[in-house]
Protein backbone atom coordinates (compact mmCIF):
# COMPACT_ATOMS: atom_id res chain seq x y z
CA UNK A 1 0.00 0.00 0.00
CA UNK A 2 1.49 3.34 -1.00
CA UNK A 3 2.27 5.72 1.68
CA UNK A 4 -0.56 8.72 2.73
CA UNK A 5 2.49 10.55 4.25
CA UNK A 6 4.71 13.32 2.68
CA UNK A 7 8.01 12.48 1.87
CA UNK A 8 9.51 14.61 4.81
CA UNK A 9 7.20 12.25 7.31
CA UNK A 10 8.07 9.65 5.42
CA UNK A 11 11.85 10.17 6.57
CA UNK A 12 10.64 10.91 10.03
CA UNK A 13 8.86 7.02 9.57
CA UNK A 14 11.96 5.72 8.61
CA UNK A 15 14.47 6.83 10.35
CA UNK A 16 12.35 6.31 13.62
CA UNK A 17 12.03 2.41 12.63
CA UNK A 18 15.71 2.34 11.88
CA UNK A 19 16.58 4.00 15.71
CA UNK A 20 13.75 2.03 17.85
CA UNK A 21 14.15 -0.99 15.38
CA UNK A 22 17.55 -2.08 14.52
CA UNK A 23 20.20 0.20 15.82
CA UNK A 24 19.45 -1.25 19.37
CA UNK A 25 19.66 -4.58 18.12
CA UNK A 26 23.28 -3.63 17.19
CA UNK A 27 24.03 -1.91 20.27
CA UNK A 28 23.26 -4.94 21.82
CA UNK A 29 25.60 -7.14 19.62
CA UNK A 30 28.11 -4.69 21.15
CA UNK A 31 27.03 -5.11 24.55
CA UNK A 32 26.90 -8.84 24.78
CA UNK A 33 30.52 -9.09 23.43
CA UNK A 34 31.50 -7.18 26.44
CA UNK A 35 28.75 -8.90 29.19
CA UNK A 36 28.56 -12.45 27.89
CA UNK A 37 24.62 -13.03 28.17
CA UNK A 38 24.93 -15.93 30.29
CA UNK A 39 27.28 -14.64 32.62
CA UNK A 40 25.30 -10.97 32.63
CA UNK A 41 23.49 -11.72 36.41
CA UNK A 42 26.85 -12.16 38.00
CA UNK A 43 28.73 -9.58 35.88
CA UNK A 44 26.19 -6.77 37.36
CA UNK A 45 26.24 -7.82 40.86
CA UNK A 46 30.29 -7.39 40.91
CA UNK A 47 29.49 -4.01 39.80
CA UNK A 48 26.27 -3.55 42.23
CA UNK A 49 28.11 -0.83 44.61
CA UNK A 50 29.11 1.07 41.06
CA UNK A 51 25.56 0.86 39.60
CA UNK A 52 24.55 1.71 42.84
CA UNK A 53 26.30 5.38 43.03
CA UNK A 54 25.05 5.56 39.32
CA UNK A 55 21.43 5.04 40.52
CA UNK A 56 21.73 7.99 43.10
CA UNK A 57 23.29 10.14 40.84
CA UNK A 58 20.15 9.60 38.83
CA UNK A 59 22.31 8.32 35.83
CA UNK A 60 20.10 5.12 36.56
CA UNK A 61 16.31 5.57 37.23
CA UNK A 62 14.38 2.92 38.88
CA UNK A 63 13.01 0.99 35.93
CA UNK A 64 16.34 0.50 34.63
CA UNK A 65 17.29 -0.68 37.70
CA UNK A 66 14.94 -3.06 37.76
CA UNK A 67 16.06 -4.47 34.86
CA UNK A 68 19.22 -4.71 35.91
CA UNK A 69 18.01 -6.35 39.17
CA UNK A 70 14.99 -8.06 38.47
CA UNK A 71 12.90 -9.95 40.93
CA UNK A 72 13.47 -13.75 42.09
CA UNK A 73 13.81 -15.80 40.11
CA UNK A 74 13.82 -14.21 36.59
CA UNK A 75 17.70 -12.90 35.72
CA UNK A 76 18.55 -9.66 33.83
CA UNK A 77 18.23 -9.79 29.97
CA UNK A 78 20.47 -7.53 27.52
CA UNK A 79 17.26 -7.81 24.98
CA UNK A 80 14.99 -5.84 27.68
CA UNK A 81 17.81 -2.93 28.07
CA UNK A 82 17.13 -0.04 25.87
CA UNK A 83 19.81 1.88 23.68
CA UNK A 84 20.40 4.60 26.94
CA UNK A 85 21.06 1.64 29.23
CA UNK A 86 23.48 0.24 27.49
CA UNK A 87 25.33 3.08 26.53
CA UNK A 88 25.39 3.75 30.67
CA UNK A 89 26.62 0.59 30.83
CA UNK A 90 29.27 0.27 28.66
CA UNK A 91 30.40 3.50 29.53
CA UNK A 92 30.75 3.24 33.63
CA UNK A 93 31.38 -0.80 33.62
CA UNK A 94 33.82 -0.85 30.99
CA UNK A 95 37.58 -0.28 29.25
CA UNK A 96 35.75 1.35 26.16
CA UNK A 97 37.75 4.45 24.98
CA UNK A 98 34.92 7.44 24.91
CA UNK A 99 34.94 9.45 21.57
CA UNK A 100 37.29 12.47 21.20
CA UNK A 101 33.96 14.64 21.59
CA UNK A 102 32.09 12.43 24.51
CA UNK A 103 29.31 10.33 24.09
CA UNK A 104 27.05 13.38 24.02
CA UNK A 105 28.04 14.89 20.64
CA UNK A 106 27.90 14.28 17.48
CA UNK A 107 31.58 12.19 16.66
CA UNK A 108 33.42 13.38 13.71
CA UNK A 109 33.62 11.15 10.11
CA UNK A 110 36.80 9.73 11.03
CA UNK A 111 36.02 8.66 14.42
CA UNK A 112 34.89 4.61 13.68
CA UNK A 113 35.28 3.04 17.15
CA UNK A 114 32.67 1.15 19.09
CA UNK A 115 32.10 3.97 21.47
CA UNK A 116 31.80 6.51 18.68
CA UNK A 117 29.62 4.52 16.80
CA UNK A 118 27.09 4.35 20.15
CA UNK A 119 27.53 8.01 20.04
CA UNK A 120 26.01 8.40 16.65
CA UNK A 121 23.12 6.28 17.54
CA UNK A 122 22.52 8.08 20.82
CA UNK A 123 22.78 11.27 19.47
CA UNK A 124 20.20 10.78 16.16
CA UNK A 125 17.62 9.40 19.17
CA UNK A 126 17.80 12.48 20.79
CA UNK A 127 18.02 14.43 17.69
CA UNK A 128 14.19 12.74 16.47
CA UNK A 129 13.11 12.41 19.89
CA UNK A 130 13.05 15.98 20.26
CA UNK A 131 11.31 16.74 16.88
CA UNK A 132 8.15 18.24 17.43
CA UNK A 133 6.11 18.31 13.99
CA UNK A 134 7.46 14.63 13.01
CA UNK A 135 9.35 15.67 9.65
CA UNK A 136 12.32 15.18 8.71
CA UNK A 137 13.88 17.04 5.13
CA UNK A 138 15.83 15.08 2.58
CA UNK A 139 18.88 16.57 3.35
CA UNK A 140 18.87 15.89 6.99
CA UNK A 141 17.86 12.81 6.39
CA UNK A 142 20.71 11.41 4.16
CA UNK A 143 23.26 12.72 6.55
CA UNK A 144 21.66 10.79 9.73
CA UNK A 145 21.18 7.85 7.60
CA UNK A 146 24.41 7.43 6.49
CA UNK A 147 25.73 8.05 9.83
CA UNK A 148 23.24 5.68 11.78
CA UNK A 149 23.88 2.79 9.38
CA UNK A 150 27.06 3.03 9.15
CA UNK A 151 27.47 2.58 12.72
CA UNK A 152 25.19 -0.03 12.95
CA UNK A 153 27.36 -1.55 10.21
CA UNK A 154 30.24 -1.73 12.56
CA UNK A 155 28.26 -2.54 15.15
CA UNK A 156 26.04 -5.61 14.04
CA UNK A 157 27.67 -6.75 10.82
CA UNK A 158 26.40 -7.12 7.01
CA UNK A 159 23.19 -8.52 7.78
CA UNK A 160 22.03 -5.47 9.69
CA UNK A 161 23.59 -3.43 7.12
CA UNK A 162 21.01 -5.13 4.72
CA UNK A 163 17.96 -4.83 6.89
CA UNK A 164 19.00 -0.99 6.93
CA UNK A 165 19.50 -1.13 3.19
CA UNK A 166 16.09 -2.50 2.53
CA UNK A 167 14.34 -0.52 5.52
CA UNK A 168 15.29 2.87 2.95
CA UNK A 169 13.52 1.40 -0.11
CA UNK A 170 10.24 -0.60 1.01
CA UNK A 171 7.17 0.22 0.33
CA UNK A 172 5.41 1.90 4.18
CA UNK A 173 2.16 -0.18 5.01
CA UNK A 174 -0.44 1.00 7.22
CA UNK A 175 0.42 -0.46 10.21
CA UNK A 176 4.12 1.43 9.84
CA UNK A 177 1.95 4.43 9.17
CA UNK A 178 -0.26 4.24 12.30
CA UNK A 179 2.66 3.17 14.34
CA UNK A 180 4.51 6.19 13.53
CA UNK A 181 1.44 8.21 13.65
CA UNK A 182 0.54 7.34 17.13
CA UNK A 183 4.57 7.68 17.96
CA UNK A 184 4.00 11.65 16.82
CA UNK A 185 0.95 12.02 18.66
CA UNK A 186 2.60 10.36 21.83
CA UNK A 187 5.56 12.84 21.33
CA UNK A 188 3.48 15.67 21.01
CA UNK A 189 1.66 15.01 24.42
CA UNK A 190 4.67 14.22 26.53
CA UNK A 191 6.23 17.36 25.23
CA UNK A 192 3.05 19.10 26.86
CA UNK A 193 3.06 17.46 29.78
CA UNK A 194 6.77 18.20 30.23
CA UNK A 195 6.02 22.04 29.78
CA UNK A 196 3.84 21.24 32.29
CA UNK A 197 5.56 19.84 34.63
CA UNK A 198 8.05 22.50 34.40
CA UNK A 199 5.07 25.11 35.11
CA UNK A 200 4.16 23.49 38.12
CA UNK A 201 7.71 22.95 39.46
CA UNK A 202 8.31 26.71 39.02
CA UNK A 203 4.69 27.51 40.78
CA UNK A 204 6.52 24.71 43.97
CA UNK A 205 9.68 26.61 43.83
CA UNK A 206 7.71 29.94 43.96
CA UNK A 207 5.80 29.06 46.88
CA UNK A 208 8.57 27.80 48.69
CA UNK A 209 10.20 31.18 48.57
CA UNK A 210 7.51 32.68 49.70
CA UNK A 211 6.57 30.13 52.37
CA UNK A 212 10.06 30.96 53.57
CA UNK A 213 9.86 34.40 53.48
CA UNK A 214 7.02 34.57 55.19
CA UNK A 215 8.40 32.14 58.18
CA UNK A 216 11.34 35.01 58.51
CA UNK A 217 8.54 37.57 59.41
CA UNK A 218 6.43 35.59 61.62
CA UNK A 219 9.37 34.82 63.48
CA UNK A 220 10.53 38.12 63.78
CA UNK A 221 7.32 39.58 64.46
CA UNK A 222 7.01 36.75 67.62
CA UNK A 223 10.62 37.76 68.84
CA UNK A 224 9.35 41.50 68.72
CA UNK A 225 5.99 40.81 70.62
CA UNK A 226 8.08 38.99 73.21
CA UNK A 227 10.68 41.21 73.81
CA UNK A 228 10.00 44.63 75.48
CA UNK A 229 11.99 47.06 73.36
CA UNK A 230 9.90 46.91 69.93
CA UNK A 231 13.31 45.68 67.33
CA UNK A 232 13.01 49.40 64.86
CA UNK A 233 13.75 50.89 68.23
CA UNK A 234 16.54 48.23 69.85
CA UNK A 235 18.14 48.25 66.59
CA UNK A 236 19.28 52.38 67.20
CA UNK A 237 20.57 51.76 70.32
Amino acid sequence: MASRLSQEEENYVRMSLLLTGISPRAARALFDQEFAPSCLDSSLKKEYNKLKDLQNKRVINQSQWNLLFPRFPDLPDSKTFDVTLIITLLRNLTNLSPPHGGFDRLPSDNETTPSSDLARIKYYRNFLAHLDEGKVDSTTFTTAWDNVTNAISRLGGQPMKLECDDLKVKILDQTNQEIMLDIKRSNGEIMELKKSYESLNKSVKGLKRAKKALTKKVKKLKTSQEDTVPWNIRGKY
